[in-house]
């Protein structure tokens, strides 16, 4: 049994509730551990995970959030940048899973969110035991 730690920007609750449902719902499945860590914003889960990282108490991570087109640039640099974020860490060889939705309306973050619909939150932690397997693969 693995022991992973979903990190969530808690921006939109009702989203992020469904996301983490799909994500807890898919590594209940597999067998493992879960714990939740909320953050301030999609900017701030990559540090949080490489500070979760650094305690040795994880073996994988899903990050959770969702970020909607406003009216100003603000969408782009949250998207892209926490996006940048979790893959650094990746390459660092963390298991991490992106379940941060980036879209343009909350109609779509719904459909991407619905366990029922595209389970993106499922979808990220399947992503983060893929490469959880990888690393025990190559160790």
């Amino acid at each position: 049994m693995a022991r992973f730690l979903i990190v969530e920007a808690r921006f939109y609750e009702h989203l992020n509730d469904m996301l983490i449902d799909g994500a807890r719902g898919a590594l209940d499945a597999a067998g493992h551990d879960i714990e939740v860590l909320t953050v301030p914003g999609a900017l701030e889960i990559p540090g949080a995970i490489a500070l979760a990282a650094e305690s040795g108490r994880y073996d994988g991570f899903v990050a959770i959030g969702v970020v909607i087109r406003g009216e100003t640039y603000h969408f782009e640099i949250v998207a892209g940048e926490s996006a940048r974020g979790i893959m650094a860490l990746t390459m660092d060889g963390i298991a991490i899973g992106n379940g941060i939705l980036t879209v343009e309306n909350e109609q779509q973050a719904l459909v991407r969110a619905d366990k029922a619909q595209k389970n993106k939150g499922g979808e990220a932690a399947q992503a983060a035991l893929a490469l959880l397997a990888l690393q025990e693969k190559f160790a």
